[in-house]
């Protein structure tokens, strides 16, 4: 469910594939792969396990011949070990057609009994290697047919690449649940998951949709349906800076992007409160729909649904309407009880989250309005949604996920205040006192961010420690999960975020001088609660660090380190307590020599259930 290159043209699509791949490595892959065609006189593959460079070193060992067309892939791992022959390309026994695949093929094995009774031969554990098989045993000298027969045989999501021995001049794509472009250059084509990859060639692209085939040659694309009614494609021009996909000076990609977050958060304020007014242009909702809301229902996956925990906190206080969060992945299998007056609040930095995508549409099929909180521009959930709320955070290039987070959040106070400023339920004083509070975050961020050499210090003195608890109350509680979420995604520390009254019942077994507590205790109407909850720490021997409001003189009693941050409404606390929970782990993970933007197992975007 990684990256896809394709190219067909007048160069030589070799180097192309290599240094447009490279351009994917952010989405996390366990091996890699290319396949080529020598003009129609041998289908070439070469692959290997590991990282990219391990691929380049073998191509350096062979002398390969010029080619026009090909394809490449970087795999993240679900049939089959992370191995050599379960990197894509697949192909056919004959060697004559080549596929890489994103997503998951659920009637593989069906496809696959019944593709071994024909008597092919499998050569890997996957269920990619059905696809060229399948291809194959259709294929009449009319490829493009073959493919379309192919695809309506396959169940499950798929983004598909492939070439053919016996049509060396053309690529063919397809889609069903994971993403994939089409980029239109000069005597030359392409085809990737992701648009950073192809941005050296071309700014021209045609989003495919799902159901939708693409035929590439050099200098035309054909679009049809898998039934093979012709389409006519919708050019876009991309307006993305490929300088945001640089590290900068900075010697991680998550690193810069946690530096980011003062601009973004900036720029989204910028957009969304013009002379202190709001306005959420791509909402698509009128304000008599909104007031016909009765339940507010977040559904999202990973870090986003952490967003939408505090969303619930942030939506329940300003307009008094009730929020359900759940995860994406859980929603459409309990028969979820919503309908035409439960607004659904789908957040995806990508767009493409399948279990998103798919608790998406179950909300709307049971008649609720659905709008979309999401980064990139043009994905599936913004096409699909009734309306969408764009963060405009630009690329996130690191895994694991920091100012599509805090982007996530901001968002999540605008649509509130939005709701209730619509019923009615803040008043005029109130609500521009809130809009002029978050117009101070960016800056506050800044102060933050001047102290990161404390958080790096206080995070390698806590590195050695095998176990970590993050607590948290109230608006804080999700606050403590994402500490410990971003903490095990790249340090491998096993971590658990609590809220801290839960405390006593259970994880308080767990303390002891041999583990680290992460308390997030700013200034609030819990703060004596959660200032009790560190004392009973403390009294364990554990090892304590807090996140606390600057200048509060007696939290340092109760903790072994504290990193501060600014005052801030209490309502408003998680924006600011997110960043040294962000830069902990970090520091914490490199110290421990870890891939921070690459963590081992986990993809970018999860684009298969």
């Amino acid at each position: 469910m990684c990256g896809i290159v394709g190219y067909v043209g007048h160069k030589d699509a070799l180097p192309i594939l290599l240094e447009s791949l490279k351009k994917l490595e952010y989405r996390g892959y366990d091996s890699s792969g290319v396949g080529f065609l020598d003009h129609g006189s041998h289908l070439i593959v070469r692959k290997s396990k590991g990282k990219i460079h391990n691929l380049e070193e073998l191509l350096l060992t062979q002398r390969l011949p010029f080619a026009h067309a090909g394809i490449s892939h970087t795999r993240w791992a679900t049939h089959g070990f992370p191995s050599d022959k379960n990197a894509h390309p697949h192909t056919d026994g004959k060697h004559t057609i080549a596929v890489v695949h994103n997503g998951i093929i659920e009637n593989y094995q069906e496809l696959k009994s019944a593709l071994k009774k024909k008597g092919c031969k499998f050569a890997s554990e996957t269920d990619s290697e059905v696809i060229p098989h399948l291809i194959a045993s259709l294929y009449k000298g009319d490829l493009v047919l073959a493919v379309r027969q192919a695809l309506l045989k396959l169940k499950g999501s798929f983004a598909l690449g492939i070439i053919s021995l016996n049509h060396p001049d053309m690529l063919i794509a397809a889609r069903v649940g994971s993403p994939l472009i089409l980029g239109i250059g000069e005597a030359e084509n392409f085809i990737a998951s992701d648009v950073p990859a192809i941005l050296d060639y071309t700014r021209r692209v045609i989003y495919l949709k799902d159901g939708q085939m693409a035929v590439l040659t050099k200098d035309k694309i054909k679009l049809c349906t898998f039934e093979g009614t012709a389409l006519k494609p919708k050019i876009d021009t991309v307006s993305f800076n490929v300088v945001a996909a640089r590290k900068d000076g900075y010697p991680y990609f998550m690193l810069k992007e946690i530096h980011e977050q003062p601009d973004v958060l900036l720029q989204m304020l910028n957009l969304r409160l013009k002379n202190k007014r709001l306005t959420l242009e791509g909402l698509g909702l009128s304000d008599d729909v909104l007031k016909r809301v009765r339940k507010v229902l977040v559904v999202a996956c990973g870090t986003a649904y952490h967003a939408g925990l505090v969303g619930k906190y942030i939506i329940e206080n300003l307009s008094r309407l009730p929020v359900e969060v759940d995860f994406s992945s859980e929603f459409r299998y309990r028969n979820p009880i919503v309908d035409k007056h439960t607004l659904v609040l789908a957040v995806s930095q990508s767009g493409e989250t399948a279990d998103t995508l798919a608790a998406g549409r179950e909300a709307r099929a049971k008649g609720a309005r659905v709008i979309a909180i999401c980064n990139v521009v043009g994905s599936s959930l913004a096409r699909e949604a009734d309306g969408i709320l764009y963060t405009y955070a630009g690329q996130e290039i690191g895994v694991a996920s920091t100012k599509a987070y805090s982007a996530q959040l901001m968002m999540f106070y605008l649509l509130a205040l939005k709701l209730a400023q619509v019923r009615r339920s803040l008043t005029p004083k109130a609500s521009k006192e809130l809009m002029e509070n978050l117009l101070r975050i960016p800056s506050l961020y800044r102060g933050i961010l001047k102290d990161m050499h404390h958080i790096q210090k206080v995070a390698e003195a806590n590195s050695h420690f095998g176990c970590f608890l993050f607590l948290g109350r109230h608006i804080n509680y999700p606050s403590a999960m994402e500490g410990a979420l971003k903490l095990k995604e790249i340090s491998y520390i096993p971590a658990e975020g609590y809220a801290a009254g839960e405390m006593k019942h259970g994880p308080i077994a767990l303390i002891d001088e041999y583990r680290a507590v992460v308390c997030i205790n700013p200034q609030s109407h819990v703060y004596d609660k959660m200032s009790s909850n560190m004392q009973e720490i403390r009294a364990r021997r554990g090892n304590v660090i807090a996140i606390a409001t600057r200048g509060d003189k007696e939290i340092k009693s109760n903790a072994d380190f504290v990193i501060e941050i600014p005052a801030t409404p209490e309502l408003l606390s998680p924006l600011l307590a997110v960043l040294p929970l962000q830069m902990l782990a970090y520091f914490i993970a490199v110290k421990r020599g870890c891939d921070v933007d690459q963590p081992r197992n986990l993809a970018k975007s999860v684009t298969v259930e």
